[in-house]
């Protein structure tokens, strides 16, 4: 490996945070990219003592601009791990052209714009780990959500091809695909709704964040240079892709 260091977008908050900081214990340089949360992200930097770049996924050119400083800071990123994400849910026929846009741009677009501005290095480098948090709503759909199951759908389709295209380079192209996770987000639904998920849920929990963070630590490394194109489920399942 030419360089242990970690990107990571949405990498303040939640699955994300605990994606940064599973790295950083694993060794890597990490950068933890954030949209908007100036307050959170100041904390998790004075917590983790992980550094924190701010831009939008959804803008190309700050995707090269930001990547570009974290390079110049950190060294040559070798694992970008695609976390950013939002949600504009609402039933299809009360969607508007702005909620559609908005998660398309984030979820998916902003995949190709953190992608591609590292892809010629890592293709010099013969070596790269692209990691990208999709969703169990990618994989089964989900009422309310065809904005974000569409653009999560479309992150493993964007994963299965570039993994063609990066193999002989060195390049593992991977997916992740979480179920539900004990994030504030999810806490924050009221119990009643929350006992109805884990009521789905054969485990019959939610998930931790450290667990999908465990998988991204194991998807980044060495040892799983044979693994590429390859979609994790991590569901406790509640559904077999």
């Amino acid at each position: 490996m030419t360089s242990k260091t970690a990107l990571v977008t949405g990498g303040t908050r939640g699955i994300g945070a605990a994606i940064s900081v599973a790295l950083k214990n694993a060794g890597y340089s990490v950068a933890a990219n954030y949209a908007g949360n100036d307050e959170a992200a100041q904390r998790f930097k004075d917590e983790t003592g992980i550094p924190v770049y701010k831009w939008s996924v959804a803008e190309y050119e700050a995707c090269a601009a930001g990547i570009a400083q974290v390079e110049a800071d950190l060294g040559p990123v070798s694992v970008l791990v695609n976390n950013a994400g939002i949600t504009r849910d609402t039933l299809f026929h009360k969607m508007t052209p702005q909620q559609w846009r908005e998660v398309i741009d984030t979820n998916l677009s902003g995949v190709f714009n953190m992608t591609h501005p590292l892809w010629g290095g890592m293709r010099e480098r013969k070596f790269g780990r692209v990691i990208t948090i999709s969703s169990i709503n990618g994989q089964k759909g989900q009422l309310g959500q065809v904005n974000y199951s569409a653009a999560k759908a479309g992150d493993l389709g964007f994963t299965k091809a570039l993994a063609q295209e990066g193999a002989r380079a060195g390049i593992t192209v991977n997916a992740i695909c979480p179920g539900y996770i004990a994030t504030d987000m999810v806490m924050a639904v009221p119990e009643k709704v929350r006992e109805s998920i884990i009521a789905q849920i054969p485990v019959g929990r939610l998930g931790e964040a450290e667990e999908i963070a465990r998988c991204v630590v194991f998807l980044a490394s060495d040892e799983a240079g044979f693994i590429t194109g390859s979609t994790i489920s991590a569901n406790g399942g509640q559904y077999f892709a």
